[in-house]
């Protein structure tokens, strides 16, 4: 009888306190959402243009002639533009919760 009064307890006031931490946020909109303002997207995408232009040149280069400076410089460059690049990497339990939520849904 008390552990059942004591869960009736606790459950009504883990309900109550919801509403304390409940408050009204300001709406904001699209533009304030968005992660990447507008105006930089043609910026970002030139630099794409660009450092995949010269992915394609360094990709194209006959490498045997080249001394071993000059690779170590290629290589550096290939390190510093894939540290650039943003990743995503997804545990093994987040994969396995996603296939299961896709089979499910599907």
């Amino acid at each position: 009888m008390k552990k059942t009064i004591f869960f009736v307890i606790v459950l009504i006031l883990t309900m109550g306190s919801t509403n304390a931490f409940a408050t009204e946020k300001a709406v904001k909109s699209d533009t304030e959402i968005l992660a990447v303002p507008m105006s930089g997207n043609k910026v970002m995408e030139d630099e794409v243009i660009n450092m995949n232009e010269r992915l394609e040149e360094i990709r194209d280069m006959e490498k045997s002639e080249l001394s071993a400076k000059d690779k170590k410089v290629l290589k550096k460059e290939l390190k510093k533009k894939n540290k650039g690049l943003g990743t995503i990497y997804i545990g093994g339990a987040t994969l396995v919760l996603l296939i299961i939520l896709i089979a499910i849904l599907v």
